[in-house]
């Protein structure tokens, strides 16, 4: 039988890799199941299930890429759609040939399958599930990051999010979290004259559009009315939450005791619809194009599973980086090891937030997570050269920032 580790994993292949919308790709799995496609190899589990992987072959990658796309085809009904998951199986299984590809195991059949075409919130709000590490304040003390700015702003805005607006969703929190790095992106390009010109918040788009403030950035957003994260309840049970890479036989670590603490708070704050960062310069990028266009009266946005992405794939460990004469030269990383970073980034960011959430106010919260972000950020050049550039970043300096006492 298929595992709820298998289900999820299943699926983050086809929405990520493949870039198979969700909406389409959760309704196909019982029949992809019931076609015997997905085999999974026991010599991964561990690892697969922290990385949010999976691993598809039948006998040989020719074997899913040839004589099973008929196959497909018949579930997804679309040339098109079909080519995006072989070449996607491709591409999996060519990462996978230096480790073990002779494990064997049988064919899995479904306990529990997701059904219905409706995808319901909780099955998305699992799917964009952060990573977590059991790690106590004396591992993360050693540990150091090789990344460059946008994303480490984002783990900072969505970390920050958790305790200034909990009663937000996951996926709203990405996205706002998103428009925040992509503002803050924008006024650095026009300061170093890669960009010029008034912004697109400044040319009045947006205008009537309901506003919140993020790492003292303003945001404007759009109300997700009828969005409910709670919906499809028994769906979300059956797609677990990721659990940690790392695990130890020890009591609860300080992480994990701020994320329990932290929902004690939640637990008093009044719900509020949930929201979308909105994407004003694509607005107004599109906007000639759509005056020739029937309108749809939909505005774009920043999407979470944009920025989950992004998260997941933008931090190594500085023990990876090879120092040399001119750019440093990169090992080979898998996105597994990227996982695990992110997952002790994002622990070090806790333990910093729930020293201070208690004592200060959230407007207060929020006005110093932009200076703790300055004191901690990756070192580049000044200018134009140092556009998109990477350094270190150590989780000693943010523990330091914790408060103390």
């Amino acid at each position: 039988m298929t595992t709820k580790s298998e289900i999820q994993d299943l699926l983050r292949f086809l929405v990520q890799d493949a870039k198979i919308p969700l909406q389409v790709a959760l309704p196909k799995v019982k029949d992809l199941q019931k076609a015997s496609l997905v085999r999974y190899d026991n010599h991964f589990a561990k690892w697969e299930y922290c990385y949010y992987q999976v691993l598809i072959h039948v006998n040989s990658v020719a074997d899913f890429a040839a004589a099973n796309v008929k196959t497909i085809e018949g579930i997804f009904h679309d040339e098109k759609t079909t080519k995006q998951i072989v070449s996607a199986a491709k591409r999996v299984s060519k990462k996978r040939k230096s480790s073990d590809p002779s494990s064997d195991s049988s064919s899995k059949r479904s306990k529990k399958v997701l059904e219905g075409e409706n995808v319901t919130p909780a099955a998305i709000e699992q799917l964009l599930a952060l990573p977590t590490v059991d790690a106590n304040v004396e591992d993360l003390m050693t540990v150091s990051l090789h990344t460059n700015r946008a994303p480490l702003v984002l783990a900072f805005a969505v970390t920050l999010l958790k305790y200034t607006m909990p009663s937000q969703p996951l996926s709203s929190r990405l996205s706002l979290a998103q428009a925040v790095v992509s503002a803050n992106s924008r006024s650095k390009a026009v300061s170093i004259g890669l960009e010029k010109g008034a912004s697109a918040e400044e040319d009045g788009w947006g205008l009537g559009q309901p506003k919140v403030t993020v790492m003292n950035r303003e945001i404007h957003t759009m109300k997700r009315w009828g969005y409910d994260a709670e919906q499809g309840a028994d769906v979300r049970d059956e797609v677990p939450k990721p659990q940690s890479c790392l695990t130890k036989e020890e009591p609860v670590s300080e992480s994990s005791q701020a994320v329990l603490s932290q929902d004690t708070i939640v637990g008093d704050v009044e719900k509020e619809p949930a929201l979308w960062g909105l994407d004003l310069e694509s607005m107004r990028s599109s906007s000639k194009s759509l005056q020739h266009e029937k309108p749809t009266g939909s505005l774009p946005i920043y999407t979470a599973q944009s920025a989950r992405a992004y998260l997941g794939k933008s931090f190594m460990s500085k023990s990876t980086i090879a120092e040399g004469e001119g750019n440093p030269k990169k090992k080979t990383v898998t996105p597994g090891e990227k996982e695990k970073n992110l997952a002790l980034l994002l622990s070090a960011l806790d333990l910093l937030y729930s020293s201070w959430a208690p004592f200060i106010s959230i407007k207060d919260l929020d006005r110093r997570s932009w200076s703790w972000y300055v004191q901690i950020r990756p070192e580049v050049e000044s200018g134009v050269a140092g556009w998109g550039g990477k350094g270190e970043v150590k989780l000693s300096d943010i523990l330091g920032l914790r408060r103390k006492g």
